[in-house]
């Protein structure tokens, strides 16, 4: 679906980057599979060291990428560590070509998987002598205060988001469009600080979406426009591109379109297309 600049669009996310022109995006949100444990079918990848690979990693390591063929492939895909970082690493290699020279990437994943995921990222962001390491920029972490509690543990109440820019010193950081969030302790900044607010830091409180509020789409992983619309008008300027080709609800769409941005939403799920259809209409 495309019309006006913005587009759903119903394919596998790794065909639909490669289709894509390089640096043709300002700003690109992911929230991928959080690698679970539950089956999911999709093509299984694998990155092998390989000195004749055409991938360069970080320390100048070099790599090729494979699809895994026979009875494996032939399976669900398991979201299990190895198969995650193999099946996520040709996608973010992608995703570094597209985006622009001063574009962001926010990598959206939780605390069983962040540590694995900054490790791959560092190196599909070392390039043309940059370290990848270098391009991150923040950790910011997402906490709500909803569900269940265990009586085992801390209950984990918290997503972790990556945020990377292609050059470490270009980029696009508009703070004064940041919403204002209020004191902890307004009685000690005065009454004037207190009515304006403050900028958020890299710890974001926000609830998750309501069961039964308005904005619930129905899909069971939709994230808060709250927290991407915060991203968009941040992190990006109008006019420019939005993409998530793990678009499950769309949210990262109506952010951007609300906003003024374009937005390109991928998602090999027809009933993620059939809810963001219904959600983005009247942008298309």
């Amino acid at each position: 679906m495309d019309r006006g600049g913005n587009r759903i669009v119903l394919a596998d996310n790794l065909k639909a980057l490669g289709e894509m022109e390089s640096g043709s995006v300002e700003l690109i949100y992911v929230d991928p599979p959080f690698n679970t444990g539950r089956e999911q079918h999709r093509p299984q990848m694998k990155t092998v060291r390989d000195e004749a690979g055409d991938r360069v990693g970080f320390g100048g390591r070099r790599y090729r990428t494979e699809r895994v063929t026979g009875e494996r492939a032939g399976a669900g895909y398991g979201d299990r560590f190895d198969d995650f970082i193999g099946f996520m690493r040709p996608r973010m290699e992608e995703a570094y070509r597209v985006l622009s020279a001063a574009g962001s990437l926010f990598f959206h994943i939780d605390y069983r998987e962040v540590h694995y995921a900054k490790v791959m990222l560092d190196e599909v962001f070392s390039r043309d002598g940059v370290c990848g390491r270098e391009c991150f920029q923040n950790e910011i972490i997402w906490a709500y205060d909803y569900g269940a509690r265990s009586k085992k543990k801390w209950p984990a109440k918290h997503d972790n988001i990556l945020w990377y820019t292609k050059d470490p010193r270009r980029y696009t950081f508009n703070l004064e469009e940041c919403d204002r969030i209020p004191y902890m302790a307004p009685g000690l900044v005065g009454e004037e600080k207190a009515a304006r607010g403050k900028t958020p830091t890299d710890v974001w409180w926000h609830t998750i979406v309501s069961p039964t509020g308005k904005e619930k789409t129905g899909y069971a992983t939709q994230k808060p426009l709250g927290v991407l619309e915060r991203i968009v008008k941040v992190h990006s300027n109008a006019g420019e591109t939005v993409l998530d080709f793990f678009a499950g609800s769309g949210t990262a769409g109506e952010a951007a379109a609300k906003n003024g941005r374009r937005f390109v939403m991928v998602d090999e799920n027809p009933e993620a297309v059939k809810v963001m259809r219904r959600r983005l209409a009247r942008y298309l």
